[in-house]
């Protein structure tokens, strides 16, 4: 239960030098969402608004020590995990949370990025899906990461994406928002699933191409909105519709933003400046 005005959240995550994506990404979320923000680093990552670089992941060792030494100081009401990149950090991700089980978590699964680099090998992926996907509250793919999944071909229709929700929500998770926006539509129309319900969530396509990270942001929005809610009102998928439409006002904003020459980041902070 929380104790404190002010919510905590954690993200797990990479990092991302450009600042747009990964854990610097989740933290500009929390922060711009009322939520105080810590964080557990996963891998080092060289990456731009072009593209990725190199992947060094963290120890698990160490990974482990961020863990055992933030969660013994500070209650966390919700946790959003990105990029996992072996068995072994999905095992010590899920020990910790286990004996430490925040509110909320959400899992983004993060394993292709936004300029269609593989960010993690076929044993990481198996890792996500088995160790943290039944782990989760909520997961929010994009398409190519479903498809990842469930071994299957990426949809290209909005019948093929309800056709994959049924396998998605097997995996465990409760709710989840299988992301739309690969398709080629003027809209991009997200599909979210609920223990006795689904629901599209549709949004205007905008003329940007300022989505690098977009998927990090999204993900933090919900976990944020999630710690907000009181214990006694838990309305996850409000949470998500209002984690959606803060995520579009930032990227109606990022056209003020001039980072790299590739795709820029969402305006994590329209709302102030």
């Amino acid at each position: 239960m929380v104790s404190h005005s002010i919510p905590n959240a954690l993200t797990i995550a990479g990092s991302d030098p450009s600042g747009g994506a990964g854990l610097q990404a989740d933290i500009k979320t929390f922060s711009a969402l009322g939520v105080y923000a810590t964080n557990v680093i996963t891998a080092v990552i060289a990456q731009n608004t072009r593209g990725v670089a190199a992947v060094e992941p963290v120890s698990v060792t160490l990974i482990r020590t961020q863990l055992d030494n933030l969660l013994d100081d500070v209650e966390i009401d919700a946790v959003k995990i990105g990029m996992v990149a072996s068995r072994e950090v999905a095992g010590t991700i899920a020990e910790a949370l286990t004996r430490r089980r925040p509110r909320w978590i959400v899992l983004d699964p993060v394993m292709i990025a936004k300029s269609g680099d593989r960010l993690v090998d076929d044993e990481g992926l198996r890792a996500v899906r088995d160790i943290l996907v039944p782990l989760a509250d909520v997961i929010t793919p994009n398409l190519p990461e479903a498809a990842a999944l469930l071994g299957t071909e990426t949809p290209r229709t909005l019948a093929g994406m309800e056709s994959m929700v049924g396998d998605l929500a097997a995996l465990g998770a409760p709710y989840g928002l299988l992301k739309g926006g690969h398709l080629p539509l003027e809209s991009c129309p997200d599909l979210l699933w609920m223990p006795n319900d689904k629901r599209w969530l549709d949004a205007p396509r905008l003329p940007t191409r300022n989505l690098h990270g977009a998927g990090c942001a999204l993900s933090s929005a919900i976990a944020a909105s999630l710690a907000h809610l009181p214990p006694e009102k838990a309305d996850v998928a409000g949470a998500i519709e209002a984690a959606k439409q803060w995520l579009h006002q930032a990227l109606i904003a990022s056209e003020r933003l001039d980072v790299g020459q590739g795709k820029g980041p969402p305006h994590h902070f329209h709302a102030w400046w």
